[in-house]
């Protein structure tokens, strides 16, 4: 991604939302734009207009922290969006006082056979590894169950944005689908600002924006956020509908995976249709046998 237009874009989007009346201010007549204007947002940064327009424009390099946080305030930015600004300061700049060590990519990564024990030891619900584009590079055996449709596309490694927006299961598999579209393109988005350089995430985002217009219309809303903790509910082929909880956990070994465990409310009907998922999961995996 160009990093000027993404800077240019993030920040004219995020001004956009910003009502005079939310940021204290007055708001006048013959408003020709949406949101705050340009001098209004250099006003409650405490910079120039003509300092301002020169970081909307993209130039973004040797911007100092204090500026930036200054941006993030009069903006009101949350922190995945203000994450987001730092990672796209950090791009631009490409010093070493600014940036995080590179990734390693996902073609190179294969999980360790410990990695791959604490996912197996994981019994109650699906645990899984996944990186920033949505590829699911490592699960136990309740995962693969949960998510066999995903698996069960020709693409590897298997990947949720690409069966969110591409596969028709999707829309039973998430009843609220809108919602699941949503925070799959913000978590791409994310990743493009800490990443800006991965050919992988390029490609996925050229062929979902080919392949979908309703990727392409939130993909050009430039949402950003951390996706952490939660609930989610879904309708599995197999089991009918779950409400499961999620924890989402950043992994300190291997930078810019994440560790998701996903659990049902003990004695809940969601913890017994897992119980009945994990069974149906190891019936998929035992072949079978003819007696002779």
């Amino acid at each position: 991604m160009d990093n000027r237009t993404e800077v240019r874009e993030f920040l004219v989007s995020r001004r956009a939302k910003i009502s005079p009346e939310r940021a204290g201010l007055p708001a006048g007549t013959n408003r020709r734009v949406p949101g705050l204007r340009r001098a209004e947002v250099a006003a409650l940064s405490g910079v120039s207009i003509e300092y301002y327009a020169k970081l909307e424009r993209g130039a973004l390099a040797g911007v100092s922290t204090s500026v930036l946080d200054a941006i993030a305030r009069a903006l009101q930015l949350d922190d995945a969006e203000r994450a987001h600004l730092f990672d796209l300061a950090r791009a631009a700049e490409g010093s070493s006082t600014l940036m995080r060590p590179r990734r390693r990519r996902t073609r190179q990564w294969s999980p360790h056979p410990s990695l791959q024990w604490t996912l197996d030891a994981v019994t109650d619900g699906p645990a899984f590894v996944r990186n920033g584009r949505m590829d699911l590079l490592a699960a136990n055996q309740l995962a693969r169950a949960f998510y066999d449709q995903v698996y069960a596309q020709p693409q590897r490694p298997p990947n949720l944005a690409r069966f969110t927006f591409l596969d028709p299961a999707a829309r039973d598999f998430y009843p609220d689908w809108e919602t699941a579209a949503d925070i799959v393109v913000a978590i791409l988005r994310t990743e493009a600002g800490r990443d800006p350089h991965d050919k992988d995430l390029h490609d996925l985002v050229g062929e979902l924006s080919t392949r979908s217009a309703q990727f392409r219309t939130r993909w050009g809303a430039h949402d950003v956020r951390h996706h952490g903790t939660g609930t989610k509910t879904y309708r599995h082929h197999v089991v009918g509908e779950l409400t499961l909880a999620y924890e989402g956990l950043e992994m300190a070994a291997e930078p810019g995976l994440t560790l998701t465990i996903y659990a049902a409310e003990p004695g809940s009907p969601s913890a017994d249709a897992l119980r009945l998922l994990a069974s149906w999961g190891v019936s998929q995996q035992q072949p079978d046998t003819v007696d002779r």
